[in-house]
């Protein structure tokens, strides 16, 4: 469509970096051309009213297991992935790594193949891969299967190292407990971005790991050594090292909201805390149970869980991540849209996704974090 332009007025605009009051955002051919006083819209433009809502670019998250009724791990094809991604977009988020959670080395190569077919495809919304094991800590597996939960071998490294270089995006969750630090070097020489988690490391490792290279943290606080009065573990290691980043569950169930303050508070930069949903097949869908590998998980009051009752991923959209942060934790709705959007885009080095560029990957906020309302499309 040529020449066809749009302009969004009447709300909010978050353009990635900074919110704008009283501004307005004119696209043509569905690519942004100006950010402008709403006063300075010539008569006569096509606007479209935001009613309040927020125009924002979309969410980026970096651990979603499952969505629209799959779970990747179920059967890690490309279909799947479609799937998941078309479940996520409804959700808000526009950039998604899909995650498998421990398995099989057999599920482990699917994975990395549909993954980098998905992107080669250019499948939308998927910009990479997150394997968050089997390379943990037995003690910290939480709802991982331990049965498959081993240490990295010389083939495990040189079919992560290959997949760093083949996808644009390879995120890798391991435990210095089953990882040595000349791996983690390895890795991350070869393009990977290593999160610790799952471990029950104390801090001077998880320091040590951190010099060589892991950048983040996997769902802060949770399967992970604890900041204590003598033992600062893993948190205290993300709070302290400044060039660690973690992703945060804040969903209020996962961490009480006076931790995520405490936290906010007393992270040492450059790196952040960022949201991520750690979503599971439930994602976009009324289901109040699915099966991951033949283990029930029931959804309940917020909460997925195993028949035990251990927590099982999470039952949360970024939107609701959003409202927590600013509602319950006090972080401002600015500080809040970057831990969604530009945060997690910079620590994959993927910074265009996290700006209002298009109206493909726009997306529109209800004013009271409610929900996320559909952008006009050209």
């Amino acid at each position: 469509m040529s020449d066809t332009s749009i302009t969004f007025a009447g709300g909010p605009i978050f353009d990635g970096e900074v919110m704008l009051n009283g501004y307005a955002a004119r696209f043509i051919d569905g690519a942004l051309d100006s950010l402008v006083p709403e006063v300075q819209v010539p008569s006569g433009e096509p606007v479209e009213d935001l009613s309040g809502d927020i125009l924002s670019p979309g969410y980026v998250d970096l651990q979603v297991n499952g969505g629209g009724g799959v779970m990747f791990n179920d059967d890690p094809s490309i279909e799947t992935l479609h799937r998941i991604a078309k479940a996520h977009r409804q959700l808000g988020a526009t950039s998604i790594l899909p995650t498998l959670i421990t398995d099989t080395p057999e599920k482990t190569t699917a994975a990395i193949s549909a993954a980098t077919q998905a992107v080669r495809d250019k499948t939308p919304g998927i910009v990479g891969l997150h394997l968050e094991g089997p390379h943990l800590c037995q003690r910290r597996k939480g709802a991982h299967d331990g049965a498959l939960i081993r240490s990295m071998e010389d083939a495990d490294l040189q079919q992560l190292t290959a997949a760093a270089k083949a996808l644009p995006v390879l995120m890798v969750t391991l435990a210095p407990e089953s990882v040595t630090i000349a791996q983690v070097e390895t890795l991350v020489h070869a393009g990977a971005v290593v999160s610790l988690g799952h471990s029950d490391a104390p801090f001077e490792t998880c320091v040590a790991y951190a010099r060589a290279g892991a950048q983040c943290a996997t769902h802060l606080f949770n399967a992970m050594s604890q900041l204590g009065n003598r033992e600062p573990g893993l948190v205290g290691a993300v709070l302290s090292c400044g060039a660690m980043s973690a992703g945060l569950i804040a969903d209020a169930i996962h961490v009480h909201p006076e931790t995520m303050r405490t936290a906010f508070a007393a992270k040492q930069g450059p790196g952040h805390l960022f949201l991520v949903s750690d979503a599971m097949a439930v994602a976009g869908t009324e289901l109040s149970e699915f099966t991951l590998e033949g283990r029930i998980i029931q959804r309940k009051n917020g909460r997925l869980t195993l028949q035990d009752g251990t927590l099982a991923g999470a039952d949360l959209d970024l939107t609701t991540a959003l409202r927590v942060l600013t509602a319950d934790v006090g972080v401002s709705l600015p500080d809040a849209l970057a831990a969604a959007t530009r945060i997690p885009a910079g620590l994959i080095s993927q910074g265009a996704i996290c700006r209002l560029n298009s109206i493909s990957q726009a997306i529109r906020i209800s004013a009271d974090l409610s929900q996320v309302r559909p952008v006009v499309a050209l």
